[in-house]
């Protein structure tokens, strides 16, 4: 038997199909172009994976179902996503839509769900019964599993971790809310710290360096010139590490998984990242005391595809 999955992006649409195995078969995407009506995106979206099935001379009878990680709110029991703002769905079963083209079975569940879904089946996570999956982008993405389930909350909405009070009345956050943790620990909340902090200190080297070019400040920038020797840049390092352990230190509290993976580009910086954000998390554990492993996600972008291609095995 075969298994598709897609990764339903406000950019592209990204489609794997899979054996038994959770092997690679064959992966193609293309471009959402997300300011289109739904009926739209999503028939492209079932002409893409009819694209895959038809090129690897398969008989529908082949392949078990189509699973779909989307961006924003899923009501999973009924394939509807209720609301995203990336693609400014409301509302949309999914499965009526790519059913008027393509007769499979079809799935579907939040994309950081099914990205911490791939990472306990193929990735990191593998062979955990209690798992949970952060990537550290633009926002905070979460996922949580527990006995080998997705934890989603009684109306789908669970595992937004990002949106935890870290500072009270802190930062405001894109939800709408102050303080959160996606406020202070994501890719964005590094940019926007290191660009005030070269804009108050204007003969640091990090100012300098960006020569009147912000554009050209991202989370790599700053850890770079931190490793270049720029105090000022050290220090928003520093506190930013301080940010994203405290945060993982409430959610191990809570959940206490037996693994904790990091994803995103900010993990990509490895060891130098993640042992002081070990250590730091260590400390403010529940007795002092981490007895959860806290490791780099190995699925990079294909978490979400993985963990979306099975979701008919949850």
């Amino acid at each position: 038997m075969y298994y598709i999955g897609v990764d339903l992006g406000g950019t592209n649409i990204a489609a794997g199909l899979f054996n038994e195995s959770g092997q690679f078969i064959d992966k193609n995407s293309i471009p959402t172009q997300s300011r289109r009506e739904a009926a739209e995106i999503l028939k492209d979206l079932a002409f893409l994976c009819k694209g895959i099935i038809e090129k690897n001379k398969l008989d529908l009878k082949e392949v078990d179902s189509i699973g779909i990680g989307s961006p924003g709110f899923c009501d999973s029991d009924n394939t509807v996503v209720v609301y995203s703002n990336n693609l400014n769905f409301h509302n949309v079963n999914i499965k009526e839509h790519i059913n008027r083209y393509i007769d499979l079975p079809v799935f579907l569940d939040n994309d950081a769900n099914c990205a911490a879904y791939g990472e306990n089946l193929y990735g990191a996570c593998a062979g955990a019964q209690h798992s949970i999956t952060v990537t550290l982008g633009t926002g905070i993405g979460g996922g949580i599993i527990s006995n080998g389930k997705i934890v989603r909350g009684k109306s789908g909405s669970g595992g937004e971790i990002g949106h935890t009070t870290l500072v009270f009345g802190g930062e405001m956050c894109t939800c709408g809310r102050s303080g959160c943790w996606e406020a202070y620990a994501s890719a964005t909340a590094l940019i926007r710290d290191i660009k005030i902090a070269a804009i108050k200190n204007p003969t640091s080297m990090t100012y300098k360096e960006i020569d009147n070019d912000f554009n050209k400040v991202d989370a790599k920038f700053a850890f770079d010139m931190a490793e270049m020797g720029d105090p000022i840049a050290q220090k928003i390092v520093d506190d930013y590490i301080v940010y994203v352990s405290e945060g993982l230190a409430n959610i191990i509290n809570i959940f206490d998984p037996e693994i904790v993976a990091i994803g995103g580009g900010v993990a990509n910086r490895g060891e130098k990242i993640m042992a002081p954000i070990r250590e730091l998390t260590a400390k403010n554990c529940f007795g002092g005391i981490l007895s959860t492993k806290v490791v780099t996600a190995k699925l990079g972008n294909d978490a979400g595809i993985i963990g979306a291609a099975f979701l008919s095995k949850l």
